[in-house]
């Protein structure tokens, strides 16, 4: 049976601010992609994730980010490589003494934002957070853009490096994400984007904002917690694949 596993970024709540609803997508996705603190999500928020998450049998992901509370992680810094390896190594350090209460583990390192789009191009970047992840526990995976400088130094380092499919999100061409802001940035039809994952299951392309067909190999797919009406697409994700044939499980 062909399978794929689903992710979701979580933990991204701050104080009194709330963004998203992490007790229902823990019920959909079987990984969570967890804050760190750097670019959201406070000491309670990600204890409350972890939590849940270890309740709900989902597997946990450090989310790493660039420090960036205020622009939630969304703007490219040009830290020197040395520096942001200490700063993946601090983030998944943090959130792996909350899931050491929750009863769970950190299983995998996945960029936010604006790091996870360096991390596509910027070899220093990239391999920075590898060097991270390397230090701290090479066996853990990397889960990064298909084709990215991220897969390509975690795999001549040693680690896993596991493609990742946004089923959300527009796909450029060059097999790239469309920028935030810029047009068919962001998919809103739910019914579109849960047959867009199938298709990608099964015949590993998705059509681009230009209507080229892309190849596409991932082993996870991620759903945006914090898109609107995000627990109502990974409901009609799932059901697309249960009606396909295609198993959901996590990738480690």
């Amino acid at each position: 049976m062909r399978t794929i596993d689903l992710n979701a970024d979580l933990g991204e709540s701050w104080g009194r601010w709330t963004l998203g609803d992490d007790e229902a997508m823990l019920g959909l996705v079987t990984s969570a992609n967890v804050a760190c603190g750097f670019h959201a999500g406070d000491p309670s928020t990600l204890r409350a994730a972890t939590t849940g998450a270890a309740a709900a049998g989902v597997v946990v992901g450090a989310q790493v980010s660039y420090p960036d509370l205020r622009g939630f992680g969304r703007r490219f810094l040009d830290i020197e490589p040395a520096a942001l390896t200490d700063d993946v190594l601090y983030q998944i350090g943090g959130l792996e003494a909350l899931c050491r209460v929750a009863g769970t583990r950190v299983r995998y390192v996945k960029p936010h934002g604006a790091l996870y789009n360096a991390t596509r191009t910027h070899t220093a970047q990239a391999r920075a957070v590898v060097d991270a992840v390397r230090a701290y526990d090479p066996s853990l995976p990397v889960l990064g853009l298909p084709g990215s400088a991220l897969l390509a130094e975690a795999d001549a380092a040693g680690l896993r490096a596991v493609g990742e499919f946004f089923v959300d999100r527009g796909y450029t061409p060059e097999g790239s994400l469309v920028p935030r802001g810029e047009p068919d940035a962001l998919l809103d039809d739910a019914g579109t984007a849960a047959q867009r994952l199938v298709r990608m299951v099964t015949d590993g392309v998705v059509t681009a904002v230009d209507g080229t067909e892309v190849d596409v190999r991932a082993e996870s797919a991620c759903l945006h917690g914090d898109s609107p009406g995000a627990v109502g697409t990974a409901r009609r994700v799932r059901d697309a694949l249960d009606r396909a044939g295609i198993a959901v499980a996590p990738f480690v």
